[in-house]
């Protein structure tokens, strides 16, 4: 297709509204999309962290509690 104008471009032989609107759809899903695995990674990563640190401590707790109490005997 030729156009005699950059409006005639943008106006796309009256089908500007779907194409631009595509393209721009399009462009906004190609931006977030890293960005949001970036996020959910990110907040995977702190909670498995939160949860190791948390185990580790009801470990320590647990070996501590067989120390203190006497064996029987």
């Amino acid at each position: 297709m030729y156009w005699n104008s950059f409006s005639e471009f943008l106006a796309m032989g009256s089908h500007g509204l779907y194409v631009w609107g595509s393209v721009g759809v399009m462009t906004v899903a190609m931006i977030l999309e890293p960005v949001l695995l970036i996020k959910g990674q990110k907040e995977l990563i702190s909670r498995l962290k939160r949860q190791f640190r948390a185990e580790r401590s009801e470990q320590r707790v647990g070996r501590n509690a067989d120390r203190a109490t006497p064996s029987q005997g």
